[in-house]
């Protein structure tokens, strides 16, 4: 039963750790060109991408998207000719920039307000998984406040603080019965914060070639008073006490971005982009609860995570005053060791596709649109603290649109 709950109120914060599962929907622009871009100063999503580059946007703007993510994972377990699937539900990961600043200086200020961490994954009461997770609804808010300097003509830094508010809700099934036969039930909620920084350097040499290196910093989140609350049989409840609330941090990992964009002419620029998350920071995840009982103490797991890698490619076109078209390919390096693989993380290397348009009907006004793709490996697995024993394969997928007005 100790081991029972031990795994129950591990799997939240084990899905957002997940590589699968962060979201990399920015801005539309970026998406289009499967998320390369920081060495290029395309829009106010550089707020984001790389704050140095900020300073060299002609315009100021506002702007605001939204990338309905649908998750489609499927688990087929070890010895079963069944195979099981996620319900049908669209996370909305989004994100709002703004972007100001005198024109006759040399520097802007700009806000970023973004979703890196979020969506919906349920793969309902009854698969054969339910007692590692029925359903999870997960939602992580960034907001960055940046200033942006350019020091010479050919070279910006900028920096932004970042602070973090996330929301979870977890469920799952206890093998616990009630005299009907049905399973019991256990809610895991909670909220967080974090703070953290944001920094980025853009350099644009004489030939136009531009480079980029961005820092964005670990952001331990704290998860104070978090909720669980289990629906057990009355014989079971004084082991799951009622009101029970737990503490616990989540170091979100830092990553690195190295990037290069390169002019094909004078409408046609490439860009790419290789990031290293250092994943390495979750060794292990702890829970201290407010209430324990013999079989609910606090408890400690071992994660032992590598480091992840990712690299993109893509192409931005202006194919007239008012068209511009984008894609991309990218490919991306799970840091999730085997044995740790979960169905709130079915995490895999992956392949990365994606395409974009712009349009700018006026001066001022302009609309974005993307759709991003990835193809998760299929990947056999044994957790080693549920026993969750099969092969799991996921894609993605997650349209966009944005809307931005300069002036």
């Amino acid at each position: 039963m100790k081991k029972l709950l031990f795994c129950v109120l591990l799997s939240a914060p084990f899905w957002v750790f997940g590589q699968g599962f962060q979201v990399n929907l920015q801005g539309q622009k970026q998406i289009g060109m499967a998320g390369a871009g920081s060495a290029l100063a395309l829009d106010e999503a550089s707020v984001f991408f790389n704050p140095g580059a900020v300073s060299f946007l002609e315009k100021n703007s506002i702007s605001a998207g939204v990338n309905p993510l649908l998750f489609k994972s499927a688990f087929k377990q070890n010895g079963s000719n069944i195979t099981e699937h996620v319900k049908n539900k669209i996370a909305p990961p989004f994100e709002a920039y703004a972007v100001w600043g005198p024109k006759s200086n040399k520097w802007k200020l700009g806000l970023g307000v973004y979703t890196p961490f979020g969506g919906l994954v349920d793969w309902g009461d009854e698969w054969s998984g339910r007692y590692a997770l029925t359903s999870l609804n997960l939602k992580a808010i960034y907001f960055q406040p940046t200033l942006s300097v350019k020091i010479t003509d050919g070279i910006g830094i900028g920096a932004g603080f970042v602070y973090n508010h996330g929301d979870v809700n977890l469920q799952r099934a206890l093998p616990v019965n009630y005299p009907d036969g049905r399973s019991g039930h256990a809610t895991l909620e909670g909220t967080g914060s974090g703070y953290g920084w944001n920094a980025g350097l853009y350099v644009k040499t004489l030939s136009n070639i531009t480079f980029a290196i961005v820092h964005k910093s670990k952001v331990v989140t704290k998860l104070n008073d978090g909720s669980a609350t289990f629906d057990v049989p009355e014989s079971l409840r004084s082991s799951f006490p009622a009101g029970n609330t737990f503490n616990a941090e989540l170091p979100l990992p830092s990553t690195t971005t190295l990037g290069i964009g390169i002019p094909l002419s004078k409408s046609t620029s490439l860009a790419f982009d290789a990031n290293w998350v250092q994943w390495r920071v979750y060794e292990e995840l702890a829970f201290d609860y407010a209430i324990n009982t013999p079989v609910l103490a606090d408890t400690r797991s071992a994660r032992n995570y590598r480091d992840g890698s990712s690299f993109k490619l893509g192409v931005n076109h202006q194919a007239s005053e008012k068209l511009a078209l984008r894609a991309g390919i990218g490919y991306a390096f799970s840091p999730v060791q085997d044995g740790y693989v979960t169905p709130e993380a079915p995490d895999a290397d992956r392949y990365i596709l994606s395409a974009g348009i712009g349009y700018a009907p006026t001066s001022r006004f302009e609309v974005n649109a993307s759709f991003f793709f990835e193809d998760v490996k299929s990947r056999k697995q044994k957790n080693i603290e549920t026993g969750l024993d099969g092969t799991f394969k996921t894609l993605v997928y997650a349209p966009g649109i944005s809307l931005t007005y300069k002036w």
